[in-house]
């Protein structure tokens, strides 16, 4: 009797423990779904010498708010390997200059709205390249997948959520 209840915990054990990894994870059976777009060329609005953003709503996800178990990811591309190989890098960041300016990329979100933030301890119109003509993605994700994967792999991210490039929505502001 002592080994079938011995089994019977062991098996139990496996199918619970099983249920929880993100290779299994159903976009139908959550009420949440993944989705992502891509706000391309924009350029930051100034707020301070050392600080731009863009703020916008999630006019572009489905039903227009964040549902209470949704989170966001926003990426910043950083470069381009060829044409058809983007480097995206997630935001928050700090990049670190040289001759000791910082520059740090940050965000901030609600149920209707977002806002990326580059603010350096330097006037920032002086490396323009940071703050003209970038191109962000955000990616709205279920919060407790979220918290069980590694969120700096874009490739893995959008790999565990089954968003494919052409899935990925352009949107201008």
């Amino acid at each position: 009797m002592k080994k079938i209840v011995t089994l019977f915990a062991f098996v139990s054990l496996v199918a619970f423990s099983s249920c929880t990894t993100t290779e299994e994870y159903n976009v139908e059976d959550n009420d949440t779904y993944p989705e992502a777009f891509e706000i391309k060329n924009v350029n930051l609005s100034k707020v301070a010498d050392n600080e731009y953003n863009l703020k916008s709503t999630f006019q572009y996800e489905i039903g227009g708010n964040l549902y209470d178990d949704e989170t966001v990811l926003i990426y910043r591309l950083t470069s381009t390997i060829n044409s058809t190989t983007p480097v995206w890098q997630l935001i928050p960041r700090t990049i670190y200059f040289t001759n000791g300016d910082e520059l740090d990329y940050d965000y901030d979100f609600s149920k209707v709205d977002f806002i990326i933030t580059a603010r350096g301890n330097y006037v920032l119109q002086n490396t323009p390249a940071y703050i003209r003509d970038q191109t962000f993605r955000v990616v709205i994700i279920p919060s407790d997948l979220a918290a069980s994967m590694d969120t700096t792999n874009y490739i893995e991210v959008m790999k565990t959520l089954k968003i494919s490039e052409s899935q990925v929505q352009k949107v201008k502001l």
